[in-house]
């Protein structure tokens, strides 16, 4: 029987790894780098207030953190990318957890500003290097059809990332004390990177990807590189959709939820920190129904796509514009949709994956996951800027996200058909060719 015929009858498509029990461990130690990473990244939005207290400043300086990690992260995309298709998945993120443990232990330590800004950037780089390196893991070590569900998988352990960090480190935080907390944080750090040393592979035993030739080396490929993942209709519509569903729920998390339900909506801080964790908590659940249904049905993944923006626009325009403060159940079925916001992102990955070949994924997920990023970027600081120039009016200021929305929709529905068209055509040539694949 033939390799193509052996994988046709374990439902797999030509050169597909086998995935199995191997597979799952070895990812796990992957996704558990992004685990730690998520925690690191969140970390600041339990500590805000004792952050203005210990390097005295105000708001706005505040939300610079936020600002440029997400800059940097947003800028290592591509790099980053390219780094995985060229080094693999270990080296990059080996290089990822040194950089961001050394953000997180310095910012532990950070006795100024400045410093403080060096050390939040530098768990930015670090950070950058997680989730595109553990989305390759994943192509490498599980059959295609398992991609959506992989994928989902991962975005959801980085909500429980960010849930330890609201839950845990919180009480580190208030317990300890900042130092102790931050500096015993970055020991998981530690942690992850001795079992990925020992344990972590690129990829299965023969299934080793082809020698990159000399030719690809330097300047020129890399223009080439991207440029050839940038012509595919999916690598762009998957950008589009990542920008489109993911930003309300990271602006709300990271850094204007809690403002907004305090100051806005008239509740408690600790009622508010209960709100965050529902967006959480429904992130964890949708993506799991999400990954389901995407693996089964891959036709659905516009129509979840575009439901989650509609949905998502509504449940952000009804405490919008309710007069007065917003009633407990309307706030709580917000909180619910925004945690549809991650997993509907995951689902622009899906959309680029099967538009590039192996060794053009890194390069494709790199800029679909900037989408996201700079949409996030875009809106904090526009409710900023409105916020500032209103008196902090709620109202004008959150309306910036039907703005991001309104463009990225526009977007999502230009480019879907030219999509559909090439992944179909890339579907019938990988069918052809299998059918040569010698015996």
């Amino acid at each position: 029987m033939s390799s193509a015929d052996t994988a046709a009858a374990a439902g797999r498509l030509p050169g597909d790894p086998p995935g199995g029990r191997r597979a799952v461990l070895v990812w796990s130690i992957g996704v558990s780098v992004y685990f730690v990473a998520v925690i690191f990244r969140t970390s600041l939005g339990v500590a805000g207030l004792d952050a203005v207290q210990r390097f005295h400043i105000n708001a706005s300086a505040l939300s610079t953190f936020s600002i440029l990690q997400l800059l940097v992260y947003a800028g290592m995309q591509i790099p980053v990318g390219l780094m995985v298709d060229r080094l693999g998945t270990k080296r990059v993120l080996t290089l990822g957890v040194v950089l961001f443990t050394l953000g997180q232990l310095g910012f532990a330590f950070s006795s100024s500003y400045a410093m403080a800004l060096v050390s939040r950037a530098l768990l930015g780089c670090g950070d950058a290097m997680t989730f595109i390196s553990v989305l390759r893991l994943g192509t490498r070590w599980f059959p295609a059809r398992r991609g959506p569900l992989v994928a989902q998988l991962a975005g959801l352990v980085g909500m429980a990332g960010n849930l330890v960090s609201t839950l845990v480190l919180a009480r580190l935080l208030h317990g300890v004390g900042w130092e102790a907390a931050f500096a015993g944080s970055a020991l998981a750090g530690v942690a992850v990177l001795v079992l990925m040393l020992l344990f972590l592979k690129d990829h299965p035993e023969g299934f080793e990807p082809a020698p990159m030739p000399a030719t690809h080396r330097g300047a020129a490929y890399v223009r080439a590189q991207i440029a050839a993942a940038w012509r595919e209709p999916g690598t762009r519509l998957g950008l589009w959709v990542h920008f489109t569903t993911q930003f309300p729920a990271m602006v709300f998390l990271l850094l204007w939820g809690l403002p907004f339900l305090v100051q806005a909506q008239g509740l408690s801080r600790g009622t508010a920190g209960e709100l965050l964790t529902l967006v959480v908590l429904s992130n964890m659940v949708i993506g799991l129904v999400y990954g389901q249904i995407v693996a089964r049905h891959h036709a659905a993944r516009l129509p979840l796509a575009l439901g989650t923006v509609g949905t998502t626009a509504t449940l952000w325009a009804m405490p919008v514009v309710w007069p007065g403060q917003s009633p407990m159940w309307l706030l709580v079925a917000m909180c619910v949709v925004l945690g549809a916001c991650g997993p509907a992102s995951m689902i622009g990955f899906d959309f680029a994956r099967p538009a590039n070949p192996p060794e053009r994924q890194g390069t494709g997920s790199g800029i679909v996951n900037m989408g996201g990023f700079i949409a996030s970027m875009t809106t904090l600081l526009a409710v900023g800027v409105l916020l500032d120039a209103t008196g902090d009016n709620y109202r004008v200021a959150f309306s910036a996200v039907f703005v991001l929305q309104t463009a990225g929709v526009s977007q999502i529905l230009r480019l879907r058909k030219r999509a559909a068209r090439r992944e179909r055509e890339r579907l019938v040539a990988s069918r052809v060719s299998s059918v040569h694949v010698p015996v």
